[in-house]
């Protein structure tokens, strides 16, 4: 049975895509930026926007009846590689002991010039 699970954004709709869907025991969270409330949150800083993203992942989680801990794989998209290590700690300050394989990729722009990272989630729940 599927699953989907919204974030109440309109784009949502307009684009034909869900915060998170899940089917079975997994969940699959789509690209998340630090968007909250149309507005940018930790604007200019990657690691404040790392740990904004990252909560906005574990309400989705949440929702779908998961947990960070059961995340299994993250994809982090970032605008500028030399960032790294700062958006690195702040998702080791959630994944440190949980430990998901990752990917950290540059990508030439993100859908807003603000944006300094987005990242992805996938979630198997036991």
């Amino acid at each position: 049975m599927r699953q989907n699970i919204s974030s109440g954004s309109p784009w949502e709709a307009k684009i034909g895509y869900a915060r998170a869907v899940k089917i079975g025991n997994v969940v699959h969270v789509s690209g998340t930026t630090a968007t909250v409330n149309g507005e940018v949150v930790g604007e200019g800083d990657p690691a404040e926007q790392t740990r904004a993203v990252l909560g906005i992942i574990r309400r989705a989680l949440e929702t779908a009846g998961a947990r960070l801990e059961d995340v299994v794989r993250t994809r982090i998209y970032v605008t500028d590689i030399r960032q790294w290590e700062e958006i690195g700690l702040a998702h080791g300050e959630v994944f440190g002991d949980i430990r998901p394989a990752t990917t950290m990729v540059q990508v030439a722009a993100l859908i807003d010039p603000l944006h300094l990272v987005e990242i992805e989630a996938e979630a198997i729940l036991p």
